[in-house]
């Protein structure tokens, strides 16, 4: 059967994340639904990595398999089509499709994620950013947590940073690069591996937050890394702020 690989962007404020749920809007079902009414067949996706409730993207990835070559361009724009159709489907484009080998899977032949996370450093709130950053009031050192995010660098046990219902065999992560950017009240918190544990990005956050906010130093990171357990490390940073950016093959 024929493979395509979608490209695809959305925000997830009114979506149960990207997992088909009971009783609840979700992402794949949305895509798959639209995508059944173009390609006239039963669609099951295959994602790089599913986002959670609230999480948005600018660039997921996933494929589908058809019964029959079908043109990459018409696909692209029938599900965009199909999609406005559905609840909330409006949040969610494909911005590409491209036909791929079968031994091609969105999943397993990703080799790099890169997530960022947005936070909003002002006293008083932004109308645009609400749905895409988490509003921190109380003023961040910026360059505080540029030193406290070094020590999550490289491969380490993130048990600390790992929350509750993870299904991952091991705590055991690479981070590969952190790039922390100050945009006037806007810092942006990038982060790259090949895959993360549950929540792991935003409770990453939540914990640099936290020491960027307090007169702990950036050595308290360390601590908290080496300590691997959940309840020394900060808060779950809200979802509304992380989206995945890219995904390498």
């Amino acid at each position: 059967m024929p493979r395509y690989k979608l490209t695809l962007e959305y925000l997830g404020t009114n979506f149960s994340g990207w997992q088909k749920q009971k009783n609840s809007y979700s992402i794949q079902e949305s895509i798959e639904r639209a995508a059944s009414k173009l390609l006239q067949q039963k669609i099951d996706l295959v994602v790089a990595g599913r986002t959670d409730a609230g999480v948005h993207a600018e660039g997921q990835v996933a494929h589908l398999d058809v019964k029959k070559t079908f043109c990459s361009r018409k696909m692209q724009l029938g599900i965009n089509f199909y999609l406005l159709n559905e609840k909330f489907g409006k949040d969610i484009s494909i911005k590409k499709v491209v036909k791929v080998n079968s031994d091609f899977n969105a999943r397993f032949s990703a080799k790099k994620k890169l997530y960022q996370y947005l936070i909003f450093n002002c006293y008083y709130r932004s109308a645009i950013l609400k749905n895409k950053s988490w509003w921190v009031r109380k003023e961040v050192d910026h360059k505080k947590i540029i030193e406290a995010a070094k020590y999550l660098l490289g491969n380490h046990n993130f048990s600390s940073f790992r929350a509750k219902g993870c299904q991952a065999n091991s705590p055991l992560r690479t981070i590969d690069d952190i790039k922390i950017i100050k945009e006037k009240n806007i810092i942006k918190l990038n982060f790259l591996a090949k895959s993360f544990l549950y929540n792991q990005v935003r409770i990453m956050v939540g914990t640099l937050k936290e020491i960027g906010t307090s007169s702990k130093g950036p050595e308290e990171l360390e601590k908290i890394l080496k300590l691997e357990n959940r309840k020394y490390a900060g808060i779950t940073a809200p979802p509304e702020g992380l989206t995945l950016k890219k995904v390498i093959y």
